[in-house]
């Protein structure tokens, strides 16, 4: 059976007093991508937030390899082997694209990734790799984000709002990318609001609604109706 590489038990989030995750309890095996679905407001990216240490209040754990990385920074969670892909990509525009990529290195862990596989996988970011990052279309930020994150060599990476605001042409790109990315064990969590193309690319699924898990199961077993019914509440 395949390593069981980051759990959450009961998870609850907060953003002040306000309540935004209740006893999530999730799971991911290496070489396996989850998705996570629900309408806005639902708590996906609450959770990857958590996960990534940067949310300030939560209660319950967070297990990664074993070990509770509840209570660390963001940057030793990095360290540790956990990137993520943020939603609006979050480079920094007074740095090239090269500069930003670079950022991502920083962890120094060993690995496959560095400046050469990623101009490899993603060929625009090469082009363009000298120019600031905000003068990218929205299609080739998203790529950079990925090459920053994937520049770490993680053991797991977290895609947040994989797919919001491109094209549809550049989605079909990076989500035909997505193999070559999830490779030699690497394990994802994937936020998507495209429900069909969740379940296309994911092993398993979670539906999270109003911060609650309302539906979790293999993604290919799993029914519309079901699916439906978890993600509307009705």
């Amino acid at each position: 059976m395949p390593k069981k590489v980051l759990e959450t038990k009961n998870l609850n989030a907060f953003y002040g007093d306000f309540q935004a995750l209740f006893d999530v309890s999730i799971d991911l095996f290496e070489g396996e991508i989850i998705s996570i679905i629900g309408a806005n407001g639902a708590g996906k990216s609450t959770f990857m937030r958590s996960v990534a240490g940067l949310i300030d209040k939560i209660d319950n754990d967070i297990n990664f390899n074993g070990s509770s990385i509840k209570n660390l920074r963001a940057d030793e969670i990095a360290q540790k082997g956990i990137a993520m892909v943020p939603e609006g990509r979050k480079l920094f525009p007074s740095l090239s694209v090269e500069e930003n990529l670079l950022i991502g290195s920083q962890t120094k862990r060993s690995g496959p990734w560095k400046l050469s596989s990623v101009y490899e996988l993603f060929p625009d970011l090469c082009d363009k790799k000298n120019i600031p990052s905000n003068l990218l279309s929205g299609g080739q930020q998203q790529m950079a984000a990925i090459g920053r994150a994937l520049m770490s060599n993680p053991e797991v990476i977290l895609f947040d709002e994989i797919s919001l605001g491109l094209a549809p042409i550049i989605i079909k790109n990076i989500y035909q990318n997505l193999p070559l990315v999830i490779q030699d064990g690497m394990s994802a969590v994937v936020v998507e609001q495209d429900i069909n193309k969740a379940i296309e690319i994911s092993d398993r699924v979670y539906c999270l609604q109003e911060g609650r898990i309302a539906l979790t199961g293999e993604s290919k077993k799993l029914t519309r109706e079901e699916i439906s019914k978890a993600y509307f509440g009705i």
